[in-house]
């Protein structure tokens, strides 16, 4: 082999290992950027109310939503719910400190509806993104 064979096998591998390192630092962020609110896509509507906030997002034909409370600290009752209609509503109900959910359901076309609760207060959506 010589030397200039040589040369662009080691420039050629020197190209992969930059760009594998790049991604290696933007992947990360990108994976971040979807497990931070829980739900993958883009936000489509935030309901707010007196203890909290639902976050609902949209991706192809998926709904997912995120209860987030006002403060976070002690363990307290939280819920999310999403329903697809036509479909049987899901529910991630529980004590938690950060977040009720993610919920997605496969939507479709279809109207949703989306509930959320932190506590004693809590909103409801009625039918939305028809």
């Amino acid at each position: 082999m010589d030397s200039g064979a040589i040369r662009r096998r080691l420039a050629l591998g020197v190209a992969v290992l930059a760009a594998s390192g790049a991604l290696a630092l933007v992947a990360p962020a990108q994976a971040q950027a979807v497990t931070a609110a829980g739900c993958a896509g883009r936000e489509v509507r935030t309901l707010p109310f007196a203890t909290g906030t639902v976050h609902i997002y949209r991706q192809g034909g998926y709904v997912c939503a995120v209860t987030l409370p006002k403060s976070t600290g002690s363990k307290r009752v939280m819920s999310v719910s999403v329903q697809a209609r036509g479909n049987r509503p899901v529910v991630d109900e529980g004590k938690y400190r950060h977040r009720a959910g993610p919920v997605t359901v496969h939507a479709g076309h279809r109207c949703v509806w989306v509930k959320g609760a932190v506590g004693r207060s809590s909103v409801s959506s009625g039918w939305i993104l028809c």
